[in-house]
């Protein structure tokens, strides 16, 4: 798409963002379990205070569109070590971010890797928003939106609220990721499969209303959603499968698929657009969540983008019919320990009916668990999951095209200064997956990637 193409677009979604995000980039997480949406924006978990006593302290005005308040940002720049054949961001079939040299040996480079201008300014006192544009390593635009979104948050009276969003935006699936500007980690630097696969493929322009209540010392929230231009959601998991990265789908941005068979060389494009609307169907999503007096929350999402698997464009980018349903878990079973669950289970569908029977019908699931502890300034965690597909399509080899994989991550994080955090990182992942024979690869590959990371939020 050209730039004068883009440009409505832009001006269209340049209004964004919420003012919840911008108050918890300026206060310390609590130290109950949170979901993503209360997660503090910069990774660090023990940010400056403001100086002023904040009985003192002046509120931000009502109104501040372009100041030092609503502007940030975040850089960030790594040495990693991987090994591995051909990633998949460049047409292989490597599942991790990061590969090794030619024979699949280690490599070690030095990388810069993302740099985000976020914006967050501040229309009313109920009325804010997020932009966030993102040069990130190894997309195809050099700069490009990652989102953009206005956000109604009205004070809460009695014992019900209500808050709208509306605009380019991730549903709240992940529990990992910060809802602060740039949608970056927490607590490692490599999300999980499932939440990899949410910031590919579930980016949506759409809206949703939210509705909290008070029962006793219990919370409850429930959100509906309905969305658009997300109707390619499914293609990465069925032609790759499942992949742990933290690249990030944007606006005009497209990922690269592994070679295919023969039938659907010829039938799908060679790579995937994130945002695109094919059929004109609207799809929609809900979730739930509930919050004892105790130190646990527990959240169930279900997702439908009601996409039509017979539409395509005289480029080969088709619509998929894909559903899923995410069960989320956070406990805190003494202060300073957090444990983070999610499982995702769903189906996505393209391509015609051949005996009853769609080209490409591919069965998801994985599941993970995070424990997290924090020491100091700093916090160390690990993480455990598996992932698995299924195909049962018309056009598609089931014993090769399915996946079954592993991973153990451990991770370290240290705020060094309000401003600055380190992460390190160990991720060893195992995946089979019979089509690797297409380019003379054995079945099963086990890959370890190495990361020391810098962030810096200014």
């Amino acid at each position: 798409m050209t730039l004068p193409a883009r440009i409505p677009i832009f001006v269209a979604l340049l209004l964004a963002g919420t003012a919840q995000a911008q108050a918890q980039t300026q206060a310390d997480p609590a130290p109950a379990p949170v979901p993503e949406a209360a997660v503090a924006a910069d990774p660090a978990p023990d940010q400056a205070q403001e100086s002023v006593p904040a009985d003192t302290a002046p509120p931000p005005p009502s109104t501040d569109i372009l100041s030092g308040r609503t502007l940030s940002i975040l850089l960030d720049g790594r040495l990693v070590a991987a090994n591995g054949h051909e990633r998949f961001s460049d047409g292989g079939m490597s599942i991790t971010r990061f590969s090794g040299a030619k024979d699949g040996g280690f490599r070690v480079e030095p990388l810069p890797i993302e740099a985000d201008l976020i914006w967050t300014p501040r229309f009313t006192n109920t009325l804010s928003g997020n932009v966030s544009v993102a040069w990130q390593r190894d997309q195809e635009d050099d700069v490009d939106i990652i989102e953009s979104f206005v956000t109604w948050l009205p004070p809460r009276t009695g014992k019900v609220s209500i808050s709208a969003k509306a605009g380019l935006y991730w549903p709240e699936i992940s529990l990992e990721h910060a809802t602060g500007g740039a949608w970056s980690t927490v607590h490692t630097i490599t999300p999980s499969a499932i939440n990899s696969w949410v910031g590919e493929e579930t980016k949506v322009v759409g809206a949703e209303v939210t509705l909290s209540a008070s029962l006793g010392n219990h919370d409850i929230s429930a959100t509906a959603g309905v969305f658009g231009f997300n109707d390619t959601s499914g293609t990465l998991l069925s032609f790759r499968g499942w992949a742990l990265h933290d690249l990030k789908a944007t606006m005009f941005g497209r990922f690269q698929l592994p070679p295919r068979n023969d039938f659907m060389k010829f039938a799908q494009e060679g790579v995937t657009r994130s945002t695109i609307e094919l059929d004109d169907r609207p799809g929609f999503y809900g979730r739930i969540e509930w919050r004892p007096p105790s130190s646990f929350s527990v959240n169930a999402f279900y997702y439908d983008n009601r996409g039509d698997p017979e539409v395509f464009t005289p480029n080969k980018q088709w619509g998929w019919r894909t559903r899923f349903a995410n069960l989320g878990l956070t406990f805190e079973p003494v202060q300073g320990t957090r444990i983070l669950a999610q499982g995702m289970y769903g189906t996505t569908q393209m391509g015609f009916k051949e005996h009853g029977v769609y080209w490409v019908d591919t069965l998801y699931q994985s599941a993970y668990v995070l424990v997290a502890h924090e020491i100091g300034k700093g916090e160390v965690s690990g993480r455990a999951e598996f992932f698995n597909t299924r195909e049962r399509g018309s056009e598609m080899n089931h014993a090769d095209e399915k996946q079954d994989g592993w991973a153990l991550t451990l991770a370290g994080r240290w705020a060094f200064t309000s401003k600055l955090t380190g992460f390190l990182e160990v991720l060893n992942v195992h995946s089979d997956r019979g089509t690797r024979a297409r380019l003379g690869l054995p079945d099963g590959e086990t890959q370890t990637v190495v990361q020391a990371s810098l962030r810096l939020r200014i």
